[in-house]
């Protein structure tokens, strides 16, 4: 008879700055009981103590790490206390959801009784992304209100109105890395841009092949 394999899980710890009330200590431990009572095995630990979830992937180097563990596909499942410990921003989750999902790993948070490999958690990854969809909504309908004003009010200064584009060069690196296939915060970590500007140039290369 074939024994199962065990699903190789990596916790993700972190504490913020100054916050007395939570330990690091307590989340491993809830997540540790949580595996075994799923007859998971833990195998990698990720673990940023002192930093704010605010903070970029690179300012928090265990999660760097944890990012490229998924990559790697060394790891079956990521595990979090709770869902803030992962971001604070709702499109920073869904982007991160989005890299957990396209790698074929899965997702558990305790607090919230998450868990992406059922039913009720692909469910719930859904719909993460349709309230993302609709925040980018409201975000771009203010950016095109505020421009509309500023406009109808006139600019004195003769600065053009809008976003400052990249060099040439910059964003046909930006198009090569994309079309080979790699996801939008890897190129925009390996070409020092903000993930929107590698989100914009993936949008006009999928507009010039539908069109």
């Amino acid at each position: 008879m074939v024994m199962a394999t065990k699903k190789r899980v990596g916790t993700y710890l972190r504490v913020s700055t100054g916050r007395g009330d939570q330990s690091v200590e307590n989340q491993r431990q809830a997540l540790h009981d949580a595996c075994e009572r799923r007859g998971w095995q833990v195998v990698a630990e990720f673990c940023d103590e002192g930093i704010s979830g605010a903070e970029g992937r690179e300012k928090r180097p265990a999660f760097d790490r944890l990012h490229k563990a998924i990559t790697r596909r060394q790891i079956d499942f990521v595990a979090a206390w709770s869902v803030d410990r992962l971001g604070r921003s709702l499109q920073d989750l869904v982007a991160f959801l989005g890299e957990v999902h396209a790698a074929g790993v899965d997702l558990y948070l305790d607090r919230q009784g998450v868990d992406t490999s059922t039913p009720a958690g692909k469910a719930l990854f859904q719909m993460l992304g349709v309230f993302a969809e609709f925040e980018r909504a409201i975000i771009q309908e203010r950016i095109h209100a505020g421009i509309a004003r500023a406009r109808a009010l006139g600019t004195k200064s003769g600065k053009p109105i809008g976003r400052a584009r990249i060099d040439a060069t910059k964003e046909a690196a930006i198009r090569a890395a994309l079309s080979s296939g790699k996801g939008i915060l890897n190129v925009a970590r390996e070409c020092g841009v903000g993930s929107s500007t590698v989100q914009r140039i993936k949008a006009s290369l999928s507009e010039a092949m539908t069109s």
